[in-house]
């Protein structure tokens, strides 16, 4: 049995922090999806024309996570929080590349909700995969670096073991956490706020575990995680 789990220490800072959790195992990432591709196209045309004039940072939802991050001590400015970057992204050229389907479905989801999305390959843990604050004995290797990272103490991370999986909660993503086309087996995390998004982020759980079923006919659970209940497990 493995777990999905939040250090209790984090709803100190972040009491209603929440998150809604899909789990896909046997997914093949090796061949493209076209009705993937095209829902994330249809996502990116939606998103660039009803936002195209709008400071996306003072979405509702972008606007929590900007929040969070200053009551977690990380300027919001200097470390711009996932889904507040690929939304500024689109609204600038109005394209995303396809990169594979299990990213791909993820940016189309987190286009059309306005929240952070995760995919962690769940074959490259060393243990259970948490959501705590990090200590000196944690590293991080950046995305297409090649030197390790010694992590500062106290910053809030996604993380196996002592392996950071993304830094700085929802900025920036290891070079061993992506998600390639040997990928089959995956943990999506949807974060959010039971006072503030809590709809939205369960029916995007919901939709997303359809689309997983649907599209590569796997195996899907779902769960959700919040103070009371901090860990999730799965098989």
């Amino acid at each position: 049995m493995k777990r999905f789990i939040v250090d209790k220490k984090v709803f100190e800072k972040l009491p209603k922090y929440c998150l809604g959790v899909v789990v896909a195992k046997g997914i093949d990432n090796h061949v493209s999806n076209v009705r993937i591709e095209q829902m994330l196209d249809e996502q990116i045309e939606k998103f660039a024309n009803a936002y195209q004039s709008v400071n996306v940072r003072e979405l509702p939802n972008i606007k929590a996570y900007r929040d969070a991050f200053s009551a977690l001590g990380m300027n919001p400015n200097k470390y711009m929080c996932s889904i507040e970057a690929l939304a500024k992204r689109v609204q600038k050229s109005a394209q995303l590349p396809h990169i594979n389907s299990i990213v791909d479905i993820g940016n189309a989801f987190s286009l059309k909700y306005h929240l952070p999305m995760g995919a962690h390959d769940i074959d490259k843990m060393e243990l259970d995969i948490q959501i705590r604050f990090s200590t000196q004995q944690d590293h991080f290797l950046g995305m297409g670096e090649s030197r390790t990272e010694v992590m500062p103490e106290g910053e809030l991370v996604y993380i196996s073991g002592h392996t950071v999986k993304t830094r700085r909660w929802i900025w920036r993503q290891s070079d061993d956490g992506k998600i390639t086309e040997e990928t089959s087996y995956v943990l999506f995390p949807i974060d959010g706020f039971e006072n503030l998004n809590q709809e939205q982020v369960l029916k995007a759980r919901d939709e997303l575990a359809d689309s997983l079923r649907q599209e590569f006919e796997c195996e899907v659970s779902t769960g959700y995680v919040n103070r009371e209940i901090n860990v999730f497990c799965y098989r």
